[in-house]
């Protein structure tokens, strides 16, 4: 099986994958899902022009001339708190005291902040002039009715939750989250409570892969480490099919105990590729069984996190209905000379910096696919194209930003 590049794995990849369907959830439980439904205002809001402060309604012409030498005093002849409203109508020579929120009275054109006024008994003393409209918030200025506050598609934020409850809705319809079961395999793979001897290392994959499916809008399903045998691997994978997607890391390779190929094959795997002509990253097996995508990624932990952003976080934003499925790229320039050789299309751990305005990026200097602290810094990768060689400081390059 020839190596493809990572559009033709990436294209082979998404027409593989189905949006999973609908559940309708409470808007207090739905930070980070996926609207599959536009949220429409059904009246406006404020539903009445009301008061932006705690002070007087008066007519303006009624103060052009106070001044604190001078305060023009107004009969207060009515109360408006908020959630009440008023069925007086304001007459000159009037001020109705009002709180923040309150209706507008009927006659009213402007609100004075209470600071400038000194009130005695049913006279208040006005020290200040307003214009007309000062301190009112008019009926519908934040929301109109029909409005569309948020459409679907949308990842919902802390502030759309808000504008949930503002329109009036205590549930919404968002996408179903795919169920992403993660198995690390590898003899000398050990979980975080086990003593480690020798050649042994702890399970950092298994962890990473959790978290980056989580931020990717996933469920994750930790099915713990597969030993080097294909009866434990086969047994691993029969669990794992029980999800919707299924992320393996090691055992992808060409190695005399890299048999997670060999364990899917006996399972009934279409095999539609296993290696793309990437650095880091290159063994990375996709295919089916049965109607569950099963990416097979390489063990290296750099390896295993590129190739989780260029495949598997598009896979769960296809099922989970977004629009936009890859990283945002931005167009840096490059601080350094990098080089490497032709044929593979490189990813390079890198920091993206803005200063007045103009985009910068600086790899790592250690770009190894075991060096995980490559990527604890790093907010973007620089993508380095498939035949190019070198590319000089100065040069523009496209830069994935990893979310």
């Amino acid at each position: 099986m020839s190596m493809v590049t990572v559009d033709q794995a990436l294209e082979t990849i998404l027409s593989k994958i189905k949006f999973k369907g609908v559940e309708k959830i409470p808007i207090g439980e739905s930070l980070g899902r996926t609207l599959t439904e536009d949220i429409v205002a059904r009246r406006n809001n404020p539903p009445l022009d009301n008061s932006a402060m705690d002070g007087y309604a008066l007519i303006a012409e009624d103060i052009q001339s106070a001044t604190p030498e001078n305060p023009v005093p107004l009969d207060v002849t009515e109360e408006i708190a908020a959630g009440y409203q008023s069925d007086v109508t304001l007459k000159s020579g009037q001020a109705f005291r009002i709180m923040t929120g309150a209706p507008i009275p009927k006659g009213a054109n402007a609100v004075l902040m209470q600071e400038d006024t000194d009130r005695d008994g049913d006279t208040v003393m006005v020290k200040d002039k307003a214009d007309a409209g000062e301190n009112i918030r008019l009926a519908g200025e934040d929301v109109r009715s029909g409005e569309t506050v948020i459409p679907k598609g949308s990842v919902i934020t802390p502030a759309q939750i808000g504008m949930m409850a503002v329109v009036g809705r205590s549930q919404v319809y968002v996408s179903q989250q795919p169920r992403v079961a993660i198995l690390s395999t590898g003899d000398e793979i050990k979980d975080l409570d086990g003593e480690l001897t020798g050649p042994c290392i702890y399970n950092s994959n298994g962890y990473m892969l959790s978290a980056q499916i989580r931020s990717a809008g996933g469920i994750p399903v930790y099915l713990g480490i597969a030993r080097d045998t294909e009866e434990d691997l086969m047994e691993k994978f029969n669990w794992a099919l029980e999800c919707d997607l299924v992320v393996s890391s090691g055992g992808v390779s060409v190695g005399d105990y890299d048999l997670v190929k060999a364990s899917l094959k006996k399972m009934g795997q279409d095999m539609l590729f296993w290696k793309v002509a990437m650095k880091p990253g290159k063994p990375l097996a996709f295919g089916k069984i049965g109607d569950t995508p099963i990416f097979g990624l390489p063990g290296n932990p750099v390896s295993s996190f590129v190739s989780f952003e260029q495949f598997v976080r598009p896979s769960i934003k296809k099922v989970l209905g977004l629009r936009e499925l890859t990283a945002k790229v931005v167009q840096a320039r490059l601080t350094r000379d990098i080089r490497k050789k032709a044929g593979r299309l490189h990813f390079l751990t890198s920091v993206v910096s803005w200063d007045n305005g103009q985009c910068t990026v600086t790899p790592a200097q250690e770009q190894g696919s075991g060096i995980l602290k490559s990527t604890v810094k790093a907010n973007g990768l620089l993508v380095f194209p498939l035949e190019a060689t070198e590319i000089k400081e100065g040069t523009q390059v496209s830069v994935q930003l990893l979310e």
